[in-house]
């Protein structure tokens, strides 16, 4: 029997947030297994081994065009225990996979599976709240998922040493399971039986071209992807930085929590925040502050030379406000994308997670592939990157709230 009961805000985030933290723990766990995996399954192209993330976040990208419709027509709690359910097999494939095109195919079904929690839990939040609101929860719930990344590599590191890096796809399908069992137990459905639409080609299209033709919903999309190529170069291009650019890859875990809890403190600001200020002015200024502090450092790499250790402090700083933008412009941007399309919110997240996931992606692989021992190209990206998002965002506005129903 379904729960019944409706979750109090304290339970409903951190339930909400354990489902979307299946995603990034099995990102960010992976990012220390990087040099062993380059050892045993590419060593003639060590640079190879970083597409782990990033096939990932492919079948992410392709697996939200579905997971979405199916969650209006049959529901939200079946559809993320579907998801689970496919992630683990994903998992499973993984821990034997013998070559890195067999690895990159797993990473890719565990991606798919990974959507249902990554993108059903967003269309739950918009069912049950709107507007800031909406904006406000789910920053708390990236509050509490950022305190994954946080502590993963650290995670990973250690289950490397102690079991090898194949025993990484072990935890990742226990978390996942721990997640789907909390859901079952505690959360009930949230989608009422009237307000689902049949999984019909006409009722698909007619939906997605609602989503593709709304001009603002496009344009918050836009934005969010460059948000999104920033984000994914960063996570592809960072353990190697810190390796082989400045001689710290044993100190990785420790000072990428320390990155990542930036990005905590970020959402917890934008959640006190954004209630005042907006979402949209909250983004805006983000944007803005990543593209001034980007082409600084930018600058000082192009022309200065310095001493390894001071190069690798300015390193850390410039990600740690990376990180910290983060906060402050991914719910934002969802919540802003959303916002006039409660009534098809399954349809509505899939359409613009599938299409900011997939264009990010496609251009994060070869900034991840050009790495060349130094952070240059991540940084020209982000630079680039945060030009056009800030650009985009100075034209944009707030869009007018739909009904759900």
């Amino acid at each position: 029997m379904s729960p019944q009961k409706k979750l109090s805000l304290t339970e409903f985030v951190a339930l909400m947030a354990v489902l979307i933290a299946g995603l990034a723990f099995a990102i960010d766990a992976m990012l220390p297994a990087v040099p062993s995996i380059a050892a045993e399954l590419t060593p003639d192209a060590p640079n190879r081994a970083s597409m782990i993330v990033l096939t990932f976040m492919l079948g992410i990208g392709l697996g939200t065009l579905v997971s979405g419709p199916l969650s209006d027509a049959y529901g939200r709690r079946p559809i993320i225990v579907l998801g689970v359910c496919i992630f683990v097999i994903g998992a499973g494939f993984a821990y034997f996979a013998q070559t890195m095109e067999q690895m990159m195919a797993a990473r890719v079904l565990q991606g798919i599976g990974a959507a249902g929690p990554r993108i059903v839990p967003l269309a739950m939040v918009r069912d049950l709240y709107e507007g800031r609101h909406m904006a406000q929860v789910t920053s708390f719930i990236m509050s509490v998922f950022m305190l994954v990344p946080a502590v993963a590599p650290a995670i990973g590191a250690l289950l490397i040493d102690t079991a090898g890096w194949r025993s990484l796809f072990v935890a990742f399908s226990l978390f996942s399971l721990i997640g789907m069992t909390w859901l079952l137990i505690r959360q009930p459905e949230t989608l009422a039986r009237a307000d689902r639409r049949p999984l019909r080609p006409a009722v698909l299209r007619a939906a997605f071209g609602e989503v593709v033709s709304n001009k603002m919903v496009m344009r918050y999309t836009a934005v969010l992807t460059l948000s999104f190529v920033m984000l994914f170069s960063l996570i592809t291009n960072v353990q190697p930085v810190y390796d082989q650019a400045f001689g710290r890859g044993d100190e990785f875990p420790m000072w990428f929590a320390i990155s990542a809890l930036a990005s905590a403190c970020g959402t917890v600001l934008n959640a006190r925040m954004v209630i005042g200020m907006g979402m949209r002015r909250l983004a805006y200024l983000a944007l803005g502050v990543q593209m001034v502090l980007s082409g600084a450092y930018l600058i000082v790499l192009l022309v200065l030379d310095l001493p390894q250790d001071v190069g690798f402090y300015i390193s850390f700083l410039w990600t740690v406000s990376l990180f910290s933008m983060v906060g402050f412009t991914l719910g934002n941007l969802n919540a802003l994308a959303l916002q006039p399309l409660g009534h098809i919110a399954g349809m509505a997240a899939s359409v613009i997670a599938a299409i900011s996931t997939v264009i990010a992606v496609a251009i994060a692989i070869p900034v991840g592939l050009a790495f060349d021992g130094t952070p240059l190209p991540l940084v020209i990206t982000t630079f680039v990157s945060a030009v056009l998002a800030w650009t985009w965002m100075r034209n944009a506005q707030d869009p007018v709230p739909a009904p759900t129903g």
